[in-house]
């Protein structure tokens, strides 16, 4: 099975048609299941109203939830010692980590330059 986790700048990207849309969109269809951590909900509804689109509430539609029961602190600590991220981007790999039976058997889909540097030293495939 063809498993990503998503970040919140790679489903933006779609929905704005920023440069790289099409192809975004062609790389999301590719995988099986799509997951990623229930704040990319508040960051997507955040971009949605800053940007005053009337809808958008369709780019969590296919999207299944990480909702960890525990602290993320041991994969949190793995993020920041492969190199330094912003607090809502360390939690997007922290989850994905926790996702992840072996770090290698997913992908990590961002379109953030240096969130994709870790997550590349993390081991996540693109």
């Amino acid at each position: 099975m063809n498993v990503a986790y998503v970040d919140t700048s790679f489903l933006v990207c779609t929905k704005l048609k920023q440069p790289g849309f099409a192809a975004a969109i062609r790389k999301l269809r590719s995988f099986d299941e799509l997951f990623s951590a229930n704040l990319l909900e508040a960051e997507i509804r955040s971009v949605i109203a800053r940007e005053q689109i009337l809808t958008g509430a369709d780019l969590l539609k296919g999207v299944r939830w990480i909702i960890p029961n525990r602290t993320l602190g041991g994969e949190i600590e793995k993020v920041l010692s492969a190199g330094y991220v912003r607090g809502a981007d360390c939690w997007h790999l922290a989850a994905a980590l926790y996702l992840a039976n072996e770090v290698g058997s997913i992908s990590f889909l961002t379109l953030d330059e240096r969130q994709r540097v870790v997550a590349r030293a993390l081991g996540f495939r693109e």
